[in-house]
């Protein structure tokens, strides 16, 4: 199957809708000046390889940043700019679309780009205080009532009540030091019961703990320049993925931060986004301003390095010289595709979460791809 593509307003916002998992969903939120800046709901129709797309209005505008509830497929939160007394804040809500929205079905209410319907406001994620929020966090496997907001160098806990109507903030961390002290991106660990959290901001990488909100791990100059994003493994607990401007994506082992486990130097500019696939985490994209897609085989470092589910806690050390004395060697990493069906910088890429096999990738002109894993590669991991 080739690619399949639209195009929406300049945009940078992407998420999968990752609590509906029948239907191939993802959300992309407008960065328009002119015009009302836009949700789009993007329906991809499988069987019939085709783009289904609906239009809601996000009235407070243009989108930094878009996620959407583990638990509730209506509920989204977004990252906005706003001008408040002559400066540019940007600000964070949470938002509810309306009911015909929700069912994920492929019938997009009649004429929805023509006469689009506006989002529903819950609440507001501002505590101007603060300042500019970088990034709404989801607990990853939690009810949708907790969600983590980074604003500037502040981790802010907001607990949201039954009808996310209500978010009071339960507690806080405040990044201390020299120098640049702003987040620039975070991602919520799904392992160890949703306690801790990675955060990045200018070359540094920390860990913290969220039941005393305190700092866990640091890895100082994780890379030469600022780090854009994170990713952390699904299935190894202390693995996680970095990139960044210095063109690296760079693979961390956080019980020993001295060195990467892994670096990739594949892309030629600024690394912006870099996901692991949600069922098979040898599988990793990346998106760049050198307008490149690149799917990575990272075998050697995933949790099937021979070919099978295996866990470094897992083993003891005799099996571990078991495993060494059969000889079987890892699997070889690889590049398996570089995609180029963008023409300008690629700001978020995002696996589905109905389909473990597809992927959307979103440029700054506001082309969106939808993209399949070859299938050679599919049916090698599967047999």
């Amino acid at each position: 199957m080739g690619f399949r593509s639209l195009r929406v307003f300049q945009a940078r916002a992407l998420t999968a809708q990752t609590a509906e998992t029948d239907a191939i969903r993802f959300l992309v939120g407008t960065q328009s000046l002119k015009f009302d800046n836009q949700i789009h709901i993007i329906d991809f129709d499988d069987e019939n390889n085709m783009i289904n797309k609906s239009v809601l209005l996000h009235d407070a505008g243009e989108m930094w940043h878009i996620s959407g509830s583990p638990a509730d497929k209506a509920v989204l939160t977004t990252c906005y700019s706003k001008t408040s007394e002559s400066r540019v804040l940007t600000c964070a809500a949470v938002w509810r679309m309306p009911p015909e929205w929700e069912s994920g079905s492929h019938e997009s209410p009649d004429d929805s780009s023509n006469n689009p319907q506006t989002l529903e406001l819950l609440c507001h994620l501002d505590n101007t205080t603060h300042g500019s929020v970088a990034c709404v966090l989801w607990e990853p496997l939690g009810d949708g009532k907790r969600v983590i907001s980074l604003a500037e160098n502040h981790v802010l806990l907001w607990d949201l009540q039954e009808s996310s109507t209500k978010a009071t903030i339960s507690s806080t961390a405040t990044l201390e030091g020299k120098g640049q002290l702003k987040f620039t991106a975070g991602k919520w660990s799904p392992h160890h019961n949703s306690t801790q959290l990675a955060t990045a901001n200018d070359t540094a990488i920390r860990g913290w703990d969220l039941r005393s909100m305190s700092q866990i791990y640091c890895i100082e100059n994780a890379h030469g320049q600022l780090v854009r994003d994170l990713d952390f493994n699904p299935n190894k607990q202390y693995y996680l993925a970095s990139c960044g401007d210095d063109c690296k994506v760079k693979f961390w082992d956080v019980r020993h931060i001295n060195e990467p486990v892994k670096c990739l130097e594949e892309h030629s500019h600024w690394v912006w986004s870099v996901r692991y696939n949600h069922s098979h985490d040898q599988l990793l994209l990346t998106g760049s301003s050198d307008s490149r897609v690149i799917l990575s085989n990272m075998v050697s470092i995933s949790s099937e390095p021979f070919g099978h589910l295996v866990d470094d806690d897992d083993l003891s050390d005799n099996e571990e010289s078991q495993q060494e004395d059969k000889g079987k060697e890892p699997l070889q990493d690889s590049i398996i595709a570089t995609y180029e069906e963008h023409e300008d910088s690629v700001y978020a890429v995002e696996w589905s979460a109905a389909d473990p096999w597809l992927f959307a990738s979103l440029s700054y002109d506001g082309r969106l791809v939808i993209n399949r894993v070859p299938r050679a590669l599919k049916y090698h991991i599967l047999l």
